[in-house]
């Protein structure tokens, strides 16, 4: 549980501080007050890095410096970000030690849902891929280096590639086997992670939506994960002429998608504007409950202006799974938060 934070030249905040209840947060104020902002440094404390800045843009403007304090019941986090030139460098210090980078060992569980994750279901696969990576980055060690690598050699192959073919055919083999050997853990772990999904997907719609309705969930590539590296390798070398003409790389996991299906139909094109928040809901429902089984702990319950997006109905859906979290809820009208719980809301007042 975070019982207090103090930022420091961070984003809006010259220098503030916040202390917080156990139960449910409410971050009231007028857009532009720094509600958000709130919210980002609470996940930053907790996971080491923000969901929508590079770190530069972090730091109040003008401002060489920002600080994060963030204390728990049984120790203090702290984030520390320095200006360095057009970037920017990120310090971390947990139980006072201090830290370049986060280990899964030293994050607290958290889970987000923003605005942008109701567009999960019908808009870019990008934003299924980071649904999926983001959890697993929670809850299997090393998965998160494994993604950075992945990108880093992906970058490399398509710079490559964009020289043209017969530059790229003779230097090529060594990006591709690497490619296809970090695509093949990606996949596996995505499919076990969505695997875990569809089991408890029917379920939890149900329940959230009130019907009886059927939830299929899978992970979809061009090659089961039992053979995934071999066939990514496979496309990739047999592929090059294609990716040289394209100038990018056409296969792997940064291709794939997630599915879901309702009633045995494709979601993103036969879903109702209601049936697809429930369907976020069932999302975002399932990660409490498998990241906390996976940490041991109640994740931490981040809503980022997300109610005034949902009908009467699913704002007491969503409600009726927070009482077991400690959940932090951004708003501009407390009134439509408040009235949907029975238990009293700890208001915090910005602006």
């Amino acid at each position: 549980m975070l019982d207090s934070i103090r930022l420091q030249y961070f984003r809006s905040y010259a220098d503030a501080s916040f202390e917080f209840g156990e139960g449910v947060n409410i971050i009231v104020g007028p857009n532009a007050s720094g509600k958000t902002n709130l919210l980002e440094a609470i996940l930053l404390a907790a996971r080491g890095a923000s969901y929508r800045a590079r770190d530069a843009e972090l730091i109040r403007f003008a401002a060489p410096w920002a600080r994060i304090d963030a204390n728990t019941a049984n120790s203090t986090r702290i984030v520390k970000i320095e200006r360095l030139g057009m970037g920017a460098k990120k310090t971390f210090e947990t139980g006072g030690q201090p830290f370049q980078r986060l280990s899964l060992q030293k994050t607290l569980p958290v889970v987000l849902f923003e605005p942008d994750h109701l567009q999960v279901l019908t808009g870019s696969p990008d934003l299924r891929r980071a649904f999926l990576d983001d959890l697993i980055e929670q809850t299997v060690p090393g998965y998160a280096t494994t993604r950075r690598a992945y990108r880093r050699v992906l970058a490399q192959r398509n710079a490559l590639l964009k020289k043209g073919y017969a530059t790229a055919a003779p230097q090529i083999f060594v990006w591709n086997l690497r490619l296809s050997e970090l695509g093949g853990k990606i996949a596996s772990e995505r499919t076990r992670l969505v695997e875990a999904i569809n089991e408890r997907a029917t379920e939890t719609y149900q329940g959230l939506s009130n019907t009886d309705a059927n939830v299929a969930v899978a992970y979809y590539s061009a090659a089961p994960a039992s053979q995934y590296e071999t066939q990514l390798l496979h496309h990739l070398e047999n592929g090059l002429e294609r990716d040289c003409l394209l100038g990018f790389t056409g296969y792997g996991p940064h291709r794939d998608d997630l599915r879901i299906t309702l009633n045995d139909q494709p979601a993103e094109e036969t879903a109702s504007r209601g049936e697809t928040r429930s369907l976020i809901l069932m999302l975002k429902v399932i990660e409490l409950e498998l990241l906390g089984a996976a940490r041991g702990a109640a994740p931490l319950l981040l809503l980022d202006d997300v109610f005034s997006e949902l009908d009467g109905k699913r704002r007491h859906a969503l409600t009726a799974h927070l009482q077991d979290y400690q959940t932090f809820i951004t708003t501009t009208d407390a009134d439509i938060v408040t009235k949907n719980f029975t238990v009293a809301s700890h208001i915090i007042a910005l602006g």
